[in-house]
C-alpha cells in the first residue's frame, strides 16, 4: 500500500474518533504507539491501524493471567492494556511487560442457572468497554447478580481503577434476565451507547434496543427500541459504529414476525438521540427470519464516502449508502460471499470479512464488490496492523498477508472466544484467550 494511501486512510478514520498519539516508552526503538480505545479502534469500526510487527517477524512478549474468560477485545491507552472479564473484573496492564498495574472486581457475576438459556457461564462483562483517553476514565458494562440480575455502566478512573460512578442501564421495560450485552460499548458526542440482544437459545420476550446516557454520568438515558413483535437482537460484538455526523448504525437479527416487516434483519441508521431515520432489509427478510439467518451477525462498518458496508449469517454482504439505505431490498451493490460473524476490518479500499470457513477480503470500489482471496487458516475478526491482517481461529493467532492471504507467521494462544478480536498498539499485537491476555511484537 501506497504512503499516501494509508495517510488518506487514517485521516479517514480520524475524523470519526479522536486518535490519541503519545511517545513510545523511553529508550524504546519503533514508531509512537496509538491509542486503540474502542473497538476495533474507531467508531466506524475498521480496525486498522498503519504501522505493526513486520511480515513474519513476530514473538510473544509476556501473558498475564486474569480470574475469567474474555470476551472482549484489549483496548490500549498509552502504556496500559485494559482488558475485562466474565467475572466482572476490569485490569489495566504495563503494555510492554503485562505486569497488573490494577483490577477492580465491580460485583458478582450471574450464574448459567438463574437464567433461562445462554452459553456463557458465568456472565459478567461481555461487550468490550471503552475508553475516554482525554478524561482518562474506562467505562465498562456488567452484568450483576445481586441483589437481582441487571446490568450496570461503571465509569472507572484509567490511572487508579477507582469507580467514578456507576448507574443502572437496562432498556426500559427491559427483563434483563433475557438481554445480553454482547456488543462493544460506543462513545460519542458527550454519550455512552449499549446495544442489548438476547440469550443464546432466542428464550424470553427479549427486543434488540439501545441506550444512550451521559459519560458524565449524570442526566437523562435516551433510548430506541426495535419496533419487533419479538426478538430482533442487536448483538453483533462490534456494537454500533458512528459516522462523522454523529449517526449511529445497528444491525439487528432475526424477529419473529412473519408478515409485517418490523425491522428485524435490517440495519438502521439511528441520530445521536436515537431517533431512527432509514433502514436496509434484505427482499427475502421473510425466509432470513424464519431461518435464524441474522443480517446481524456483524455490525455495519462506515466506509469513506458516505457508504456502509454489511453482512450476516446467509452468506450475503452489501454495499448501501448511508444517506439512503434503500428500504427492503435496494442495496448499492449485492455480493454472494460468506457466512460471516463479528467484525470487519478495512483499509485502501479493502474490506476484510470475517467469515465462518475463513478469512476473505473483498475490494469495494465504487457500486461494486470483489472477491480477492480467501484463507482457511483463521475465521475470527481481523485487524489490519502495519503489512499483517492479524485473526485468531480456536487455538492460534495468526498473521497473514494482506496482499494474498497466505499465512506468513501464527502462535499458539490457547482457548480463543467465539468472537475474539486483536488489538494494537501500532508496535505489538494484543490477544486475549480463556484466562490470558497476550502481547505479541
Amino acid at each position: 500500500m501506497g504512503r499516501r494511501v494509508a495517510l488518506a486512510v487514517a485521516a479517514a478514520v480520524a475524523a470519526l474518533i479522536p486518535v490519541v498519539w503519545v511517545a513510545a516508552g523511553a529508550g524504546a526503538a519503533g514508531p509512537a504507539a496509538v491509542s486503540w480505545a474502542t473497538y476495533h479502534g474507531d467508531l466506524a469500526r475498521a480496525g486498522a491501524a498503519a504501522t505493526g510487527p513486520a511480515l513474519g517477524r513476530a514473538r510473544r512478549l509476556w501473558r498475564s493471567a486474569v480470574d475469567g474468560d474474555v470476551y472482549a477485545e484489549p483496548l490500549v491507552v498509552g502504556s496500559r492494556v485494559v482488558a475485562a472479564t466474565e467475572n466482572n473484573t476490569v485490569y489495566a496492564l504495563d503494555a510492554a511487560s503485562g505486569r497488573r498495574l490494577w483490577s477492580n472486581h465491580l460485583g458478582s457475576p450471574v450464574s448459567r442457572s438463574a437464567l433461562p438459556c445462554g452459553n456463557i457461564d458465568p456472565t459478567g462483562i461481555t461487550g468490550t468497554p471503552v475508553v475516554d483517553p482525554a478524561r482518562g476514565v474506562v467505562y465498562a458494562l456488567a452484568f450483576v447478580a445481586e441483589p437481582a440480575p441487571r446490568h450496570v455502566l461503571f465509569a472507572l478512573d484509567l490511572r487508579s481503577g477507582r469507580v467514578l460512578w456507576r448507574r443502572a442501564a437496562d432498556a426500559p421495560r427491559a427483563d434483563p434476565r433475557v438481554h445480553q450485552q454482547r456488543a462493544a460499548l460506543t462513545l460519542s458526542r458527550g454519550r455512552i451507547y449499549v446495544a442489548y440482544g438476547g440469550l443464546f437459545g432466542d428464550c424470553g420476550d427479549y427486543h434488540g434496543a439501545v441506550v444512550g446516557l451521559p459519560a458524565s454520568g449524570r442526566g437523562a438515558m435516551v433510548s430506541f427500541r426495535v419496533p419487533s413483535q419479538r426478538e430482533a437482537g442487536i448483538w453483533a460484538t462490534p456494537g454500533p459504529s458512528v459516522d462523522a455526523a454523529g449517526n449511529l448504525y445497528v444491525a439487528t437479527g432475526n424477529s419473529s414476525s412473519t408478515g409485517e416487516f418490523d425491522d428485524g434483519n435490517a440495519v438502521i441508521r439511528l441520530s445521536s438521540a436515537l431517533r431512527p431515520g432509514g433502514y436496509f432489509a434484505d427482499a427475502r427478510w421473510v425466509q432470513l427470519n424464519q431461518a435464524d439467518l441474522d443480517l446481524g451477525s456483524v455490525s455495519p462498518l462506515v466506509l469513506p464516502g458516505g457508504r456502509l458496508f454489511v453482512g450476516g449469517k446467509a452468506g450475503d454482504v452489501y454495499l448501501l449508502d448511508a444517506r439512503r439505505l434503500g428500504g427492503v431490498g435496494h442495496p448499492v451493490a449485492h455480493a454472494s460471499l460468506c457466512a460471516a460473524f463479528g467484525g470487519f476490518a478495512y483499509r485502501a479500499g479493502v474490506v476484510y470479512v470475517p467469515c465462518e470457513d475463513g478469512i476473505a477480503a473483498v475490494r469495494v470500489t465504487g457500486g461494486r464488490i470483489r472477491k480477492l482471496w480467501q484463507t482457511h487458516a483463521a475465521d475470527r475478526s481481523p485487524i489490519v496492523a502495519g503489512a499483517g491482517v492479524w485473526s485468531m481461529s480456536d487455538d492460534t493467532l495468526f498473521q497473514l498477508n494482506p496482499r494474498t492471504g497466505a499465512v506468513r507467521w501464527s502462535a499458539p494462544v490457547g482457548d480463543v472466544a467465539h468472537f475474539a478480536t486483536p488489538a494494537t498498539d501500532g508496535r505489538r499485537i494484543f490477544v486475549a484467550a480463556g484466562r490470558r491476555v497476550q502481547a505479541f511484537g
